[in-house]
């Protein structure tokens, strides 16, 4: 181009000037082109989970400690008294097998069942009835003042389920007329003053409503009710005189005597016959009108057994018939001055 030729000027009047050339240097790699005009194509995220903001602005845990594990249930407390150990030892695994009980002490008489209800403060006392020594019926109004008491017996005669009842107890169960659970709620029952009957219990309750009145308190059976005249010695008081002297054979209930009734019968001398204390429990439930059936169910033995028990009996008393052993050992029969018992 000649010398004097100008470049043209643009559309402002201006000469256009060209930027000089680039020269980019060999060790700095070139700015990447931007990227195309025109839609952009982006791959969709999920929406990503929230991270829930801390209370308060504080730290990412909670400020408040965790709640307490609220305390187990308190296990319901029961003293057993029968003077039959396997029963007592049955009643134990049933009862004691329940997360929510427990057989806290056991006890063979009505005597052993006070000592133990007065140290341990149960909440229920399950209570049989014919017991030697002091009988349950002779316990039961002492027992009251203390903690409920569920009577589990195999004694269903009338009389006594209403003594029972007068007295205080808070149900009444015969043996075979309940199941395993059906005892496990009648004692929950006790416990919270609801009562549980089984049908023969029943059957005197409903027959005593039908008629209306009392029904007339004579005599209960072997004088059940008559052991304990004077509330009972409580464990840590000293021991009674006639425990010292004669043990508790003194409070072995005379029968044909009740806790209303006294009458002129003297009482009958048992230790003459010099019976064993299984001929004696034997004994008892002859004179209560039980067949050899029965009394093998009460006791958990073979009815031979109880056959030879009783002709070991027989022989003692100078009886041949159970009527005539049965007034020799309620003192009722004749005496007969040339003939020693």
């Amino acid at each position: 181009m000649p010398d004097d030729v100008s470049p043209a000027p643009n559309r402002y009047g201006k000469a256009a000037r060209h930027p000089a050339p680039q020269h980019s240097s060999p060790h700095i790699p070139p700015n990447p082109a931007p990227p195309p005009a025109g839609p952009q194509h982006t791959a969709i995220q999920p929406p990503a989970t929230p991270t829930p903001s801390p209370p308060f602005g504080g730290p990412t845990t909670s400020p408040f400690p965790p709640a307490p594990e609220a305390p187990a249930p308190a296990r319901l407390r029961v003293v057993v008294a029968d003077d039959n150990p396997v029963v007592r030892a049955g009643l134990g695994v049933l009862l004691s097998g329940r997360a929510d009980i427990e057989v806290v002490a056991e006890a063979a008489d009505g005597r052993e069942a006070y000592e133990k209800t007065h140290q341990h403060r149960p909440d229920v006392v399950l209570l049989d009835v014919r017991m030697p020594g002091v009988d349950g019926i002779s316990a039961l109004p002492h027992l009251v003042g203390i903690a409920p008491v569920l009577m589990l017996t195999y004694s269903r005669e009338s009389e006594i389920v209403h003594e029972a009842l007068r007295l205080g107890a808070g149900g009444y169960l015969v043996h075979g007329e309940f199941t395993a659970d059906q005892l496990v709620r009648a004692v929950k029952d006790t416990k919270d003053g609801r009562a549980h009957f089984t049908s023969t219990a029943a059957d005197a309750l409903l027959a005593h409503m039908r008629l209306g009145t009392a029904p007339h308190r004579g005599p209960l059976p072997e004088g059940l009710g008559s052991a304990l005249t004077t509330p009972p010695v409580p464990v840590h008081a000293p021991p009674h005189p006639l425990e010292n002297s004669e043990g508790l054979s003194q409070l072995q209930p005379s029968v044909g005597q009740s806790s209303g009734y006294r009458g002129s019968a003297p009482t009958p001398n048992r230790h003459q016959y010099r019976l064993s204390s299984r001929e004696v429990e034997v004994m008892d439930l002859i004179a209560s009108g039980m067949s050899n059936q029965q009394i093998a169910a009460t006791c958990f033995i073979s009815e031979k057994t109880v056959k030879n028990h009783i002709n070991r009996i027989f022989t003692k008393l100078h009886s041949a018939t159970r009527s005539e052993a049965i007034a020799h050992w309620l003192g009722t029969a004749p005496r007969n001055p040339g003939r020693q018992p």
